[in-house]
This record gives structure tokens, C-alpha cells and sequence, in this order.
């Protein structure tokens, strides 16, 4: 296993920790990766929790068993679309649907 770089979408289940287990399974955009010492096989980990359409919707740190984090394709990861001015910022049409 290699260590994810920043950008990788990885996937986080019961292998990389039992708090990730079943249900509580994550994917995570990473932002940081801190490679400074840990117990043996570990890892800290930073980075964005993507919902089912890839969109960042939490931030979390977090500790994880290196051998158990799964680095996802390209292909298993629905497309960032970029967003517009009024989108990042909010902005509401006069007709009052969100741009």
C-alpha cells in the first residue's frame, strides 16, 4: 500500500479502523497527509468526506491503519463540476431558484 497523496479519493472501512466499519464506511478527498512518527502502520490522515455525488460535505482528521485504506480510480469518482460565481457564493435568481 502506498501512501495517499493530497487529492486522492480513498476509501476508509472497517480495515483501516473498526470506527469505519458497516455503515460508517467514508470516502475521503485528502488535503494533508502527516507523515510525522505514529505507532507502526499507522497514518494521520486530513481530508474532505465526499457524498454519493462527490461533493464535500464534512472535514475530518483522522488515524487510520495505512494497510487498510484503499485508494480509489479516477473512475470511481463522480466528476467535480466547477461552479459559477453565483453558485459558490450563493446567489439567488430573481425567479428565486439558486444558480
Amino acid at each position: 500500500m502506498s501512501v495517499p497523496a493530497t487529492g486522492d479519493v480513498v476509501l476508509i472501512g472497517a480495515a483501516a479502523s473498526v470506527q469505519f466499519a458497516g455503515d460508517r464506511t467514508l470516502r475521503l478527498r485528502i488535503s494533508a497527509v502527516n507523515l510525522g512518527p505514529t505507532y507502526h502502520g499507522w497514518i494521520w490522515l486530513t481530508g474532505y468526506v465526499l457524498d454519493k455525488r462527490g461533493q464535500a460535505v464534512d472535514r475530518r482528521e483522522i488515524y487510520v491503519q495505512e494497510a487498510g485504506v484503499e485508494i480509489l480510480s479516477a473512475d470511481a469518482i463522480p466528476a467535480r463540476r466547477a461552479l459559477g460565481e453565483s453558485q459558490r457564493c450563493g446567489l439567488r435568481s430573481r425567479h428565486g431558484s439558486q444558480h
